[in-house]
């Protein structure tokens, strides 16, 4: 009879399929004698990463495989896979076999000592290192490590680090502040700890990925300032809110700049350039959205096309409510520039509140 999981290694995935069973059989060779499970969390990977992971759970109950449809994002998928085990000890660590699995023994005999809540395995203590990170690569790593100590309320020299140890209870009670935006889930655990985090520190090297692509886009770093804004102003203002606004406002130069060229250079009616202004900054705001605001969320396909069409259906419906406040108050003898800021407000709201529930609509 195999005995209940003391430690659950919990394995965000994306298009892994190659390395799924390699990373199994070194997690099996680095913790003998240890009652262990792995959880995997795919994202639905086009290459059938799921598929592969439950040929392995059918031969080895240790194997679990959760697969998320409709709904993407590393942070949320490692929350899910701790939830969705009963171990009392916790890891995270990338498949991608780029995380030192042998050091994973050593963070297990650290954390049952039960003088600490958090083991992380950095790359920045004596005896750890970036292996074959460019100069330029480190740097960033480096100036972001720098950005997240002023959000923890404990210090950790490799903050960014997303191969970790913790005690279940102490991520239960960081768990209702969590952010779950991004990729750093141990930043996001850590500041958001009520009390500060006893943390040790396991050093390893950081290795080379094997087998398929970097998922650290240029992309990466956007949702990392998110996360530093939602862990800031988050609890006044939904960070999500922030960017659609930042967006809408980028928007508004680029309504501006079109109008100026087809009215002013290209001599154009007002009507005909102001309309054509309209469609374009709608348009950029649709698609600027879709790759930052709902990044977890993004459309393809088709799907981009309906979701622009009713994107374009929300705005002309909040264009008309901008224009019937701002017009309404003005007629109530309201100061002209605060009509103005009071219908362009309900506008951005109106778009952003519907444009959610109907463009970028959670999938079941």
């Amino acid at each position: 009879m195999m005995l209940p999981a003391q430690l659950a290694i919990v394995v965000p995935t994306f298009n892994e399929r190659q390395n799924v069973p390699l990373l199994v059989e070194l997690v099996g060779k680095a913790l003998p004698g240890i009652a262990w499970e792995i959880v995997f969390v795919d994202d639905d990977s086009p290459d059938e990463t799921a598929a592969a992971a439950r040929a392995l759970a059918l031969a080895d109950p240790r194997v679990r495989v959760l697969q998320r449809y409709g709904r993407r994002g590393l942070s949320s998928a490692c929350v899910e896979g701790i939830l969705a085990t009963a171990a009392p000890y916790v890891a995270i660590m990338d498949a991608d076999l780029q995380h030192d699995e042998t050091i994973l023994a050593a963070m297990y005999e650290r954390i049952r000592r039960d003088d600490v809540d958090l083991v992380v395995g950095s790359r920045y203590v004596e005896g750890g290192g970036m292996g074959e990170w460019s100069e330029s690569r480190q740097k960033m790593s480096r100036f972001a490590t720098k950005l997240a100590l002023h959000l923890t309320k404990t210090p950790i020299s490799d903050p960014m680090s997303g191969f970790m140890m913790m005690r279940r209870d102490a991520f239960m009670r960081s768990l209702p502040h969590l952010s779950t935006v991004g990729f750093k889930i141990l930043l996001d655990i850590a500041a958001s700890a009520p009390v500060p985090l006893r943390v040790a520190e396991v050093p390893y090297t950081f290795r080379t990925r094997q087998y398929g692509e970097s998922k650290l886009d240029s992309l990466v770093l956007w949702e990392y300032v998110q996360l530093l804004m939602d862990k800031m102003v988050g609890h006044l203002i939904p960070v999500r809110f922030l960017s659609f606004a930042m967006v809408g406002g980028f928007g508004v130069v680029v309504h501006f700049t079109v109008l100026t060229l087809l009215f002013k250079l290209l001599g154009q009616p007002f009507g005909t350039a102001q309309t054509a202004a309209t469609l374009v900054a709608i348009s950029s705001n649709f698609f600027l959205n879709n790759m930052f605001t709902y990044r977890d969320k993004r459309l393809t396909g088709w799907g981009l096309v309906r979701g622009w069409v009713s994107f374009n259906l929300v705005c002309a419906f909040g264009a008309a409510a901008n224009v019937g406040v701002a017009d309404w108050l003005f007629s109530h003898r309201s100061y002209w520039a605060l009509s103005a800021l009071a219908g362009i407000t309900v506008s951005v709201v109106w778009n952003y509140v519907m444009s959610a529930f109907f463009t970028w609509q959670k999938k079941r």
